[in-house]
C-alpha cells in the first residue's frame, strides 16, 4: 500500500473526461483514481455534458466532478466536415471553459484550492487569472502544438497527396494560433511536468520554458486491462502498427518497411490498425502497402487493443514526433517487445533486450531490429514476454506513477 501524501491537497483538476478504456481518458481516469487514493480532494472540471462514469470514480469521496455546458455534436450543420467539424469543435470547447472559469473562481473563494493541475494541453480558458496569481499552476500535457505544427509543415507534400489543401491551410494557420497562446501561457506554470525527457527537451527548445521547473513523469498502464502472453511465435510472425495513421506517425516509413521486409524475404506479417485524426488523414499512403506481407485493418475500438495485442508478436511505433506513446506502455503491458524510434517517450529507460531504438525515418534500422527482436522472441518466447511485461510494471504502473506526481506537488508546494 502506498504511503499517504504527509500534505493532503485540495486540487482544481482542468482536462478532458475520463474513461475506462485505454487512450488520453484511460490516463485522466489512473491518475484521478490514484491521486484521491493518497488523500488528495479534487475538484474536476470538465467542458463537456454530463455523463456516466466508471465506478472508480464516482464512488470516491474525495473527487467531484462539475460538468460544462458544450452541446457540440457531430452530424449537425457544423460539424458536417472535417474543417468544419475541427473548428466548432474547438469554439465550443472555449466557450465551455470560459463558464467553467467563473466556477472554479466561486469555489475558490469558498474554500480555496491549494493548486490549479492542467492535464493535457498547455493552454486553456478555464484558468482563472486572478487565481492563477495567487496559487501554484501545475501543467501536464500530452502534446505541444510547436511540436505538431513543425511535423505537419515538414510533411506537408504528404499532406496535399492525401487530403484537400484548404484542410492543412485551415489547420496549419489554427496551429500557429495556438502555438503562439501556449508560448504565452505555459509562462504562469510554476511546474511543468513532462511525459518523457524528449518531450521536456522539446518545451525547453520550443517555448523557453526553465528545465529547472520541470519534472519527468510517464505515464500510467492500466497493467490488468492485458493478460500475460506467453504464446508461441505466430506463423508468419506478425508485426502491429497501433496508432493514429496521420501526420508525424511516420506512416511512409511504414510502408517502406513492409517493403524492405518484403526484399529481405522475412516471412512476417505487417499489420496497421488505426484510423485518421479528426484534422490529419493519412489513410490514402497504405494504399501502397505491399499485399504480399502487409495489410491495413482500419480503426478498432479501445476494448478490442488487448485481444490486438494478444495476437502480436512485436510492436513498431515509427513516429517521428511522439511525447510518449501509449500504444507502447500497453504493448510491453501485454508481454509484446517494441521497436521505436528515438523521438518516443516511452521507450526511455526499457530494458533495450525488449524495446529496440532506432532513428526517426531509418526503414533499414527498423526492419533489421524486427528481424534480431523476432529471433529472441522465437528463442525466448516466455522471457521476453515476461520480461516485457515487468518492465511496463516497474516504469508505468498508476500506483508508482501517481507516489511520483503527488510527490511533485508537495514539492512545489513545499518551495514556495
Amino acid at each position: 500500500m502506498a504511503a499517504m501524501p504527509t500534505r493532503p491537497l485540495r486540487i482544481a483538476w482542468l482536462g478532458p473526461g475520463p474513461a475506462d478504456e485505454g487512450g488520453v481518458s484511460g490516463v485522466v481516469t489512473e491518475l484521478l483514481s490514484g491521486l484521491v487514493r493518497k488523500g488528495h480532494r479534487i475538484d474536476c472540471f470538465l467542458p463537456g455534458q454530463k455523463r456516466e462514469l466508471s465506478p472508480r470514480l464516482t464512488e470516491e469521496p474525495n473527487l467531484t466532478f462539475i460538468w460544462g455546458t458544450s452541446t457540440w455534436k457531430w452530424d449537425r450543420w457544423y460539424s458536417r466536415t472535417k474543417v468544419a467539424a475541427f473548428v466548432s469543435g474547438l469554439v465550443a470547447r472555449a466557450l465551455a471553459l470560459l463558464r467553467l472559469r467563473r466556477e472554479i473562481t466561486r469555489r475558490h473563494r469558498r474554500e480555496p484550492y491549494d493548486l490549479v493541475y492542467q492535464f493535457s494541453t498547455i493552454e486553456n480558458l478555464a484558468v482563472p487569472s486572478r487565481v492563477a496569481r495567487t496559487i501554484p499552476l501545475v501543467v501536464h500535457p500530452e502534446t505541444h502544438i510547436a511540436g505538431e505544427l513543425r511535423f505537419l509543415l515538414a510533411e506537408r507534400r504528404l499532406s496535399w497527396h492525401c487530403q484537400p489543401r484548404s484542410m492543412f491551410v485551415v489547420v496549419a494557420a489554427i496551429m500557429f494560433v495556438r502555438m503562439l497562446a501556449q508560448r504565452l501561457r505555459i509562462r504562469r506554470a510554476g511546474l511543468l511536468i513532462c511525459i518523457s525527457s524528449v518531450f521536456r527537451d522539446h518545451m525547453v527548445r520550443d517555448y523557453g520554458f526553465p528545465p529547472s521547473d520541470t519534472v519527468v513523469i510517464p505515464n500510467p498502464v492500466r497493467i490488468d486491462r492485458f493478460g500475460e502472453t506467453q504464446k508461441p511465435i505466430g506463423e508468419p510472425p506478425t508485426v502491429l502498427v497501433l496508432g493514429r495513421i496521420a501526420a508525424r506517425k511516420g506512416i511512409e516509413d511504414v510502408v517502406a518497411v513492409a517493403r524492405e521486409l518484403l526484399a529481405r524475404g522475412a516471412g512476417v506479417r505487417l499489420r496497421v490498425v488505426g484510423g485518421p485524426s479528426l484534422w490529419s488523414d493519412y489513410t490514402r499512403l497504405l494504399d501502397d502497402l505491399p499485399p504480399e506481407n502487409a495489410e491495413y485493418a482500419g480503426a478498432r475500438p479501445a476494448s478490442e487493443i488487448p485481444a490486438e495485442l494478444a495476437r502480436t508478436d512485436v510492436l513498431l511505433q515509427a513516429s517521428k514526433y511522439e511525447p510518449f506513446a501509449l500504444t507502447v506502455g500497453e504493448a510491453l503491458a501485454a508481454g509484446v517487445p517494441v521497436i521505436g524510434t528515438s523521438e518516443v517517450g516511452a521507450i526511455e529507460g526499457v530494458d533495450r533486450s525488449v524495446a529496440a531504438e532506432v532513428a526517426p525515418g531509418d526503414v533499414a534500422a527498423m526492419a533489421s531490429e524486427i528481424m534480431q527482436m523476432l529471433d529472441r522472441v522465437r528463442a525466448d518466447p516466455a522471457g521476453v514476454s515476461a520480461l516485457a511485461r515487468s518492465e511496463a510494471e516497474r516504469l508505468f504502473a498508476p500506483e508508482l506513477v501517481c507516489d511520483q506526481i503527488s510527490d511533485a506537488l508537495e514539492r512545489l508546494l513545499d518551495a514556495r
